[in-house]
């Protein structure tokens, strides 16, 4: 849980680039992570020195050290965070923007940091493009005094201080782009209740929220009662909380696959990627495949065979809704399925083509792909109802994205394969926060209620409690579906349960207002006596 102590030092940090003259807020963060990355990688090694003192195990430096390890070579110690946090703003903007040379082999912070990370994971391919842009010697000090002032040695706050930072992409909603809440995400990877030994596809990945929220989900599911490590922390406002961490025990056996086999997501703006891979080795996934790809193109299908084809257990997405492509560079595939120049109409054709047979796909989707009424619109639902298995339909209210739009959107979940028997609906009234554009938190939500459903659902098995149509939940059949001509609306199934008003017999309001009639003139004439006098 974030406080609004906390809150208040990431404004405040977020206002100091502001004045420094970085203020594209994609820029921004990308410029904080490289700190915090910094400073994490300084509290890692002090971990693993501690550890290597007590165990007397070597274990593999970040940062050269041959005074210590009794080596050869140069050392790398004062690149350390602590020592930079020692040094004047000149001397520390000259050290961070330093490159390397054969005069000094160690180079600088940044040139550092870009080749370790090229050598160890996915995150060093977007980082050799990457520049440091804090060149301000007041903006650096100030900075790295209010990052050292976050606890980012704790792994849950670590993980909301940098979701609240994501939350100020303002310049979401452009090109149909809407950031997905988490808490709406959460909700989508418990319904479709991800494995470990599964390989997971966002291919319109954004800053990777689907694919964080995933692991965080793995990581709190498979820790044994012995993996899981709380303590009691006390807030600068002085109120207390528990911080909780899981270890992930029971995921260790999947550690490989974890690292370099799980994690896939694609996107077009290398910013947004580069965002991507820090966000999920901030999460402790070091080497996904995070790529610059547009997945809908003929290139996509050229450049990576292997995954864009029978690939994927499961699909996880926010796809951009708004726009149209040139058809000429849709890959055949996606238009054979659907003849459209509509995102929201490939993308769910892009993820049956990239799923293998069996894999699940939730993906949100704009109203109009529920019901539209145009030979694309209904080509898309036909094919998913006749020769895949549309498992649920769960309708969001409309203010989810605010502030950025009220679009009405829904989540879509379809297996590849199978046959359409009954679908799953649910109509979301409430998520928890207010539907205006102050997104304030509330009482009411179902989201919560929407898992439980769905767990009671359990693929079909489970009708037998969902009678009527006048609740939240209910299900339809595929039959009724096809004579609705694939109509997808939840309002063309839910029932609304109308209750007859009951009104008073006539005569005894006529009584009452004949009683009220007697009371008026009785004042009027005390009133034309009280005057006469």
């Amino acid at each position: 849980m974030i406080t609004g102590a906390l809150r208040s030092k990431i404004d405040r940090l977020w206002l100091e680039f502001h004045s420094g003259g970085i203020t594209n807020p994609l820029t921004v963060i990308e410029q904080i992570t490289y700190l915090m990355f910094l400073r994490l990688l300084d509290i890692t090694e002090m971990r693993n020195e501690k550890r290597a003192a007590r165990t007397k195990k070597p274990f593999k430096r970040v940062f050269a050290n041959p005074e210590a390890d009794g080596t050869k070579g140069h050392s790398e110690q004062h690149l350390r965070w602590h020592r930079l946090r020692l040094m004047d703003g000149p001397a520390l903007v000259q050290l961070m923007t330093k490159p390397k040379t054969k005069d000094d082999p160690a180079g600088g912070v940044f040139a550092h940091l870009k080749e370790m990370t090229s050598e160890q994971t996915t995150f060093g391919e977007f980082m050799k493009e990457a520049q440091f842009l804090v060149i301000k010697p007041q903006l650096l000090v100030k900075a790295m005094e209010l990052i050292e002032d976050l606890p980012l040695e704790k792994g849950d706050t670590k993980g909301d201080l940098y979701e609240y930072m994501l939350g100020k992409l303002t310049t979401a909603g452009i090109n149909g782009q809407f950031r997905t809440p988490p808490h709406i995400i959460r909700m989508m990877v418990e319904v479709v209740d991800p494995q470990p030994q599964w390989r997971i596809c966002d291919p319109a990945c954004g800053t990777g929220g689907f694919l964080v929220r995933t692991i965080e989900f793995l990581q709190k599911k498979y820790t044994s009662p012995e993996g899981i490590i709380t303590e009691e922390v006390e807030n600068e406002d002085g109120s207390k909380e528990t911080n909780t961490i899981y270890t992930g025990d029971l995921l260790e056996q999947y550690r490989g696959h974890i690292q370099n086999d799980m994690f896939f997501g694609y996107d077009f703006d290398a910013t947004m990627l580069r965002i991507a891979a820090m966000n999920l080795m901030l999460h402790g996934v070091d080497n996904p495949h995070i790529e610059n790809r547009d997945t809908l193109s003929n290139a996509f299908v050229e450049a990576c065979p292997a995954v864009a084809n029978d690939h994927f257990d499961l699909i996880l997405a926010n796809p951009p809704f708004k726009g149209s492509l040139d058809a000429e560079l849709v890959h055949k595939s996606l238009t054979s399925t659907v003849m459209t120049k509509k995102t929201e109409l490939l993308f769910p054709a892009l993820m049956l083509r990239m799923l293998k047979p069996g894999g699940r796909c939730a993906v949100i989707v704009p109203d109009g792909v529920l019901f539209g009424s145009s030979t694309a619109h209904c080509k898309l639902r036909s094919e998913i109802i006749n020769k895949h298995q549309l498992d649920a339909i769960i309708k969001l209210p409309s203010g989810v994205f605010k502030p950025y739009a009220g679009v009405a959107t829904a989540i879509m979940i379809f297996t590849k394969s199978g046959e359409t028997q009954d679908v799953f609906f649910y109509d979301v009234g409430a998520d928890g926060f207010s539907l205006d554009d102050k997104r304030t938190p509330v009482k009411e939500n179902d989201l919560p209620d929407v898992v439980a459903q769905w767990k009671k659902w359990d693929g079909g098995k489970g009708k037998k409690h969902f009678k009527g149509r006048s609740k939240k939940a209910f299900f339809v059949t595929a039959d009724e579906i096809r004579r609705q001509k694939y109509d997808l609306s939840i309002s063309q199934y839910r029932e609304i349960a109308y209750e007859e008003p009951e009104f008073d017999d006539p005569l005894a309001i006529l009584s009452r207002l004949n009683a009220i009639q007697t009371g008026i003139n009785a004042d009027l004439k005390a009133l034309e006596e009280m005057l006469r006098k």
